[in-house]
């Protein structure tokens, strides 16, 4: 089994499209004002928004997206005036991730983990 798509709740899906485009993912559909998908131009995976009345309760939903390079990628997106939460830091669970919100208050994570994604010291076998 393979994950293919996510989709996220959203208010207004026309400024989680300029979101998401500054992100760097590509809008394969837009069925406004209802709908958006996105490709993920590393690894083919897709990325959906949809419009709700209003926002599920609780923690909400995070979505993280891997980087080569978490650094440089934050600076290319606050060059874009895309503001973090969470400047990119070296966790305890070895990820280095930064961290900021979309227009709905998704908590979007951008990370890297290289071979610890799959493969941490604590992996059970």
């Amino acid at each position: 089994m393979n994950l293919n798509q996510i989709t996220v709740p959203s208010l207004e899906v026309t400024a989680s499209i300029k979101f998401y485009k500054m992100l760097g993912l590509q809008l394969i559909v837009k069925s406004l004002p209802k709908y958006a998908r996105f490709l993920c131009t590393n690894g083919g995976s897709t990325f959906s928004i949809h419009q709700v009345e209003s926002l599920p309760s609780g923690h909400g939903i995070w979505v993280y997206f891997e980087c080569d390079d978490v650094d440089a990628t934050v600076e290319k997106l606050q060059s874009k005036g895309i503001m973090f939460d969470q400047l990119p830091t070296d966790e305890p669970w070895l990820w280095r991730e930064a961290r900021l919100k979309d227009p709905d208050g998704n908590l979007i994570v951008l990370y890297h983990a290289g071979e610890n994604r799959a493969n941490p010291p604590w992996r059970i076998n």
